[in-house]
């Protein structure tokens, strides 16, 4: 971990203040969506599949949007306050317009429900989370020293959410309501110093282009990544979307299950909140490509291990480690986008390269996935993602590339990054 600098703190709890607060939120309700989508709105295992499609559909298309206008506006909190607005809306939403409306009409509540997600969540976590990375690059710490205080969030809120939610979803979704208000004073307090914003490595000072972009579609590491996300983080990001609606029948009544299942997200966030402390230490040691394989790894053997075993016990030991494997798959990505893309398109490659690249598996594997947990069971289809993720993960050794190092085995310079054809192909 990096000593930060006594100018830097009042800036640094602010933004760390600002996560924490919007991954409450999130946790508060968004945590036990599938939960709410079968138990309160009665979907099926099949519908349920085909709300996180249509919402996979809307997040490919509003993350890349997000990071263009990211791109475009630098360190502007423009976004992020409208993403709080949105946030803010969570208790009205759900309870007056969402629900009524998968009642009464599905298809059009689950089109109106994936529109507001996208801007308020899938979209607006992915920007919240480039932001971070620009601010901590800014004032020079590592992004996991700022983003930990969201897993933290994410850990207290899960605490007690399942014993909210067991009363009634309402609370949960009027908690997350009242804590974005409070978020927005935070984020209304925060100020980026003018020091920080001078002749910095992080900012480039020649804004994004749209022809910026489409070079971006032509790089061939933007296809490799891509490929590395679809046999990985698609399987591993998939099989959690319902693993809650698996994990409750280990228990005798869903009601127990559900507050096991929220006892454990508090865990698994817990380890989360650890980890991004000395991922980064790791992640720098090894470099992005290794890391990102280390993740594919441990995310083949976790399903795997899910579908093997028939023991509550086992699998509340199994469930935490998603923690491990979140935090340090978001520090890989984010030290593979700045090893090897242009600072000028550093937003949209993360949510278009990464973030979006992961929605397109919403729609792609969970209606399958869906399917197969019906007629095969949630233990099947969990061995054969952990298997087509860990052959992934193997060709992934073979078209990831690797970062081009000094002399001394540090990372080349921003400049040199820059200038190279290779490491920054968008050369106008």
């Amino acid at each position: 971990m990096k000593a930060i600098k006594t100018a830097s703190k009042p800036a640094y709890y602010k933004m760390s203040g600002f996560l924490f607060l919007y991954f409450f939120t999130w946790s508060s309700s968004f945590g036990l969506y599938a939960l709410w989508l079968g138990q309160k709105a009665g979907l099926d295992s099949v519908t349920i599949g085909t709300v996180f499609a249509v919402n996979g559909v809307f997040a490919v298309i509003m993350k890349p949007v997000y990071g263009y206008i990211m791109d475009k506006i630098g360190m502007s909190k423009s976004l992020l306050y409208f993403v709080v607005l949105i946030s803010a809306l969570m208790a009205p939403f759900f309870i007056f317009v969402y629900q009524p409306l998968l009642d009464s009409h599905l298809m059009t509540g689950i089109i109106v429900g994936a529109l507001y997600l996208s801007l308020g969540w899938y979209a607006g976590v992915a920007a919240s989370e480039s932001y971070a990375d620009r601010f901590s690059r800014l004032y020079h710490m590592e992004f996991g020293q700022v983003r930990m205080w969201g897993s933290l969030g994410w850990a207290l809120a899960a605490s007690f959410s399942g014993v909210l939610f067991n009363l009634s979803p309402a609370w949960n979704f009027g908690l997350s309501s009242a804590t974005s208000l409070v978020m927005l004073a935070v984020l209304l307090s925060l100020k980026i110093g003018d020091e920080e914003l001078k002749d910095n490595d992080v900012i480039s000072q020649q804004k994004i282009m749209f022809s910026d972009v489409i070079l971006l579609l032509k790089n061939r590491k933007f296809w490799m990544f891509s490929l590395y996300v679809a046999g990985v983080a698609w399987m591993m990001f998939v099989a959690e979307q319902q693993f809650s609606r698996y994990f409750v029948t280990f228990f005798d009544t869903k009601e127990q299950g559900n507050a096991w299942y929220g006892y454990l997200s508090t865990v698994q966030s817990g380890l989360e909140f650890l980890m991004m402390m000395v991922i980064p230490l790791l992640v720098n040691y090894f470099g992005a490509k290794k890391s990102l394989l280390l993740v594919g790894g441990l995310v083949g053997l976790r399903l795997l291990a899910s579908g093997l075993t028939s023991d509550p016990l086992l699998i509340s030991i199994i469930k935490p480690f998603y923690g491990l494997e979140i935090a340090l798959l978001l520090v890989s990505v984010f030290k593979y986008i700045a090893e090897h893309f242009s600072k000028r398109v550093n937003a949209t490659m993360y949510l278009l390269g990464y973030q979006a690249m992961i929605y397109v598996g919403s729609i792609v594997v969970a209606p399958p996935a869906g399917y197969f947990y019906d007629r095969i069971g949630f233990e099947h289809t969990y061995l054969f993602m952990g298997g087509i993720a860990l052959c992934f993960t193997l060709i992934s050794a073979f078209t990831l590339s690797a970062c081009q190092s000094l002399r001394n085995g540090s990372p080349a310079p921003a400049e040199t990054r820059e200038n190279s054809p290779e490491l920054a192909p968008l050369k106008r």
